[in-house]
């Protein structure tokens, strides 16, 4: 392809790129592109296979360009030069004419070198300093205007909780703490003493606490650098997400930490032993059920993996070779026994939970994500410098524990 070409096909893809990013928004979901067809999972791949286009056009384009370049610049200097070329290379045409001067670049344009790519051609020219990137023009370079993110794990834990507002800095709520069901039969004339049953109410507590994260930057960079605040406020957006995303499951509840899943009062327990791994997360449902201890009683509503468990899960086959969790050719269902799987490092390696998140758990927002910046920090009014701070505020509670169920030593 010409350069133009090449030119034109990768705007065309670049302009592709930028609507399914765009569509994708900040989180990267891609269940929100329409510009693609299929899944999640056919997405993603039609998209890598894109990516490595462009960079196959990018890499064709340079190789046009550093030749195109290498012409204008053969070009250039011949016609400041104007060097005579050596007899040798261009005899005299006819008796007592004087040889044919050719320029450096026309000697270029002409040889073999440019017209036939890949062979090599002497040209016997006498500078006195070879031309070099040293003593000659360094090679324009352009940056690419894109941005190679640092690789991050997409957000995906908090969306399981439901999420509601507080204009408190505690979340207190009564929880039945007891409930004793003597209801029973009785013959007529017969006392009903046996029958009297009990219920208490306790008050439960669980604070709101801050989240925080800030960064240092120059004024420089502020002023000079276009779009560099949005691009600041973008990452340190990520970060508070990401640590509350770990909270949720790991978080101890001890005041500033946020309370975990893995650390709910009440929270069922069962052990693996030498069941499969399917086995055991079945067993695990059931109490959550209420079928084994009388409690919980209460339905999955998504189950949280390492990716290094998951891929135990996925891997696993029969006694004759057949993947029980799909063919190798297809993506596979991110499910167990009918339950939604979410795939993320935020969870304990060899510890998985499930429980019913939709109705028992939730996270209640003091404040949304806040963005401050000041020059007030030890030195940085003198030394010209900014701190960027992002906060929020959030609480997160366990409404019933027993709804939830941990499985280690997977």
């Amino acid at each position: 392809m010409t350069l133009k070409e090449v030119t034109e096909k990768l705007a065309e893809k670049g302009k592709t790129l930028s609507q399914i990013y765009e569509e994708a928004g900040e989180d990267l979901d891609f269940s929100k592109v329409k510009c693609l067809e299929g899944d999640t999972t056919a997405k993603v791949d039609a998209l890598k296979a894109l990516d490595k286009e462009v960079i196959d056009l990018k890499a064709e384009r340079e190789k046009l360009l550093e030749l195109e370049n290498g012409r204008k610049r053969a070009l250039d200097l011949a016609k400041e030069m104007n060097t005579p070329v050596s007899p040798m290379t261009h005899p005299a045409g006819k008796e007592g004419e004087k040889p044919e001067i050719k320029s450096i670049g026309e000697m270029f344009i002409e040889s073999k070198a440019y017209q036939n790519k890949g062979t090599q051609e002497h040209l016997d020219i006498n500078l006195k300093t070879l031309f070099q990137a040293s003593a000659g023009w360094d090679p324009e370079a352009t940056r690419l205007g894109r941005v190679e993110l640092y690789p991050l794990e997409r957000i995906g834990v908090i969306d399981h909780f439901p999420m509601m507002t507080t204009n408190t800095d505690l979340i207190k709520y009564m929880k039945e703490t007891t409930f004793t069901n003597n209801a029973g039969e009785v013959a007529e004339g017969e006392t009903a003493e046996a029958m009297e049953s009990a219920i208490a109410l306790t008050e439960t507590t669980q604070a709101v606490e801050k989240v925080i994260v800030w960064l240092p930057v120059t004024d420089e960079q502020l002023e000079d650098v276009a779009g560099l605040q949005d691009y600041l406020n973008n990452r340190l957006t990520y970060m508070l997400k990401a640590k509350v995303d770990s909270q949720l499951l790991v978080g101890d509840g001890s005041t500033p930490n946020l309370l975990g899943a893995l650390n709910y009062s009440d929270l069922q327990s069962q052990t693996i032993g030498t069941d499969p791994v399917p086995d055991g997360v079945y067993k695990m449902f059931t109490k959550i059920r209420g079928a084994a201890a009388a409690t919980g009683f209460a339905e999955p509503s998504v189950i949280f993996f390492h990716p290094n468990d998951w891929q135990d899960i996925r891997l696993l086959r029969t006694a004759d070779g057949i993947y029980i969790f799909g063919s190798p050719t297809e993506p596979g269902p991110e499910r167990i026994w009918g339950v939604p799987v979410v795939i993320t490092t935020a969870e304990t390696e060899h510890t998985c939970v499930p429980g019913d998140f939709r109705m028992y758990a939730a996270v209640f927002m003091r404040r949304g994500i806040e963005f401050k910046i000041s020059d007030s920090h030890d030195t940085y009014f003198i030394y010209g410098k900014q701190a960027i701070k992002c906060t929020m505020r959030l609480a997160v509670v366990s409404f019933r524990g027993s709804a939830f169920c941990k499985m280690a030593s997977i």
